[in-house]
């Protein structure tokens, strides 16, 4: 049976879930597998233990749940936390082992970070969409505790964040906040195919991603990717993926990603 929304545990409740699927193995310096059509758009082979990745864009959640689906095929517990558009049949369809996902309503902003640091070291990958403002302390403790568990924390983000930079609850910078981002990857130019002239239906969707990080991250890196094709599958589109160019990164003659024609950041 699909697992349904849960309302927040309590302390009791949560150790004894995070006891029932706490991994067997140290994370160390492991990654997570992905997908082999998303692999060519991190800057690892994998998903690194310990990492926090922002997804920002329409198309976010699908991509979130893509970028997680080989994990959780492998045998990888998930847990979302606070996801109010998680669809169950779409994260089934994109891969996703529904027996093995946690699904976890918004916690109070107050104890935000309490219930998500309960999960960390019991899941291999949360998935949260954080509240406007989360206390500087328990972000920090939590940060300290998924790098120490190796918990990959997939953010998604309402705005556009950089990587380096610390999040607040609704993606944007906040010097207080201690959730820094390893690898953001934004979504842009979504084109859906399938509609004609009054007819038709959407089979297909067509987005543009790109991945910016920090240390090994740093190279950043473009793609186009159906987010799904008509077989409802993730793929990226054959001869887009590709490092961008220095002139898109400095502002010399190529418009900077998420720069508005015209506008500021």
């Amino acid at each position: 049976m699909p697992p349904r929304l849960q309302p927040v545990p309590g302390s009791a409740e949560l150790t004894e879930l995070a006891d029932r699927v706490r991994p067997v193995a140290l994370a160390g310096e492991q990654v997570l597998p992905v997908p082999p059509s998303l692999a060519g758009v991190l800057p690892w082979p994998g998903l690194r233990r310990g990492a926090t990745v922002s997804v920002a864009g329409i198309g976010g959640t699908s991509l979130a749940l893509a970028l997680v689906s080989g994990a959780s095929r492998t045998g990888s517990w998930v847990a979302a936390v606070g996801v109010g558009d998680l669809g169950l049949a779409a994260a089934a369809e994109l891969g996703i082992c529904l027996d093995r996902l946690a699904v976890i309503a918004e916690p109070p902003s107050e104890v935000w970070a309490t219930v998500v640091a309960s999960l960390v070291g019991a899941f291999d990958v949360v998935l949260v969409a954080p509240p406007a403002r989360v206390g500087a302390t328990a972000t920090r403790r939590l940060a300290a505790r998924q790098r120490e568990r190796g918990t990959v924390l997939v953010v998604l983000d309402g705005h556009r964040a950089t990587a380096g930079s610390r999040l607040d609850g609704r993606g944007s910078t906040a010097a207080h906040s201690a959730l820094e981002v390893d690898l953001c990857l934004e979504l842009a130019d979504p084109d859906w195919e399938g509609l004609g002239q009054g007819h038709g239906r959407l089979e297909a969707r067509r987005v543009v991603v790109q991945a910016t990080g920090r240390r090994r991250a740093a190279r950043p890196r473009r793609a186009e990717l159906w987010l799904v094709d008509a077989g409802r599958r993730v793929a990226v589109v054959p001869g887009t993926e590709h490092d961008v160019p220095a002139a898109a990164r400095t502002g010399g003659g190529v418009r900077p990603w998420g720069v508005p024609a015209g506008g500021g950041a």
